[in-house]
């Protein structure tokens, strides 16, 4: 089994967990840490599927969706795509 990699980041009273998958995406796509606390925390509208949830906010003129779980104050960052 492969243990998945992550960094762990302190906001607002939660911790926000990036995976290494979600990492990748960040420096691929050009998105800032900033941002996707930003969609967690005041989305424009949010999309709840089995036990994630999809968190969209438009930010200049693209949309950030961000793909993660929320467990207690813990929020693991899965994936982030702009649309």
């Amino acid at each position: 089994m492969v243990e998945e990699e992550w960094v762990e980041h302190q906001w607002n009273n939660m911790t926000f967990i990036i995976t290494k998958h979600a990492q990748q995406r960040m420096l691929e796509r050009g998105i800032k840490l900033d941002q996707i606390k930003n969609t967690v925390n005041f989305p424009d509208y949010i999309i709840s599927k089995d036990n994630k949830i999809e968190a969209y906010k438009k930010i200049n003129n693209q949309i950030l969706k961000v793909v993660y779980n929320k467990k207690g104050k813990f929020i693991k960052i899965i994936t982030l795509i702009w649309r």
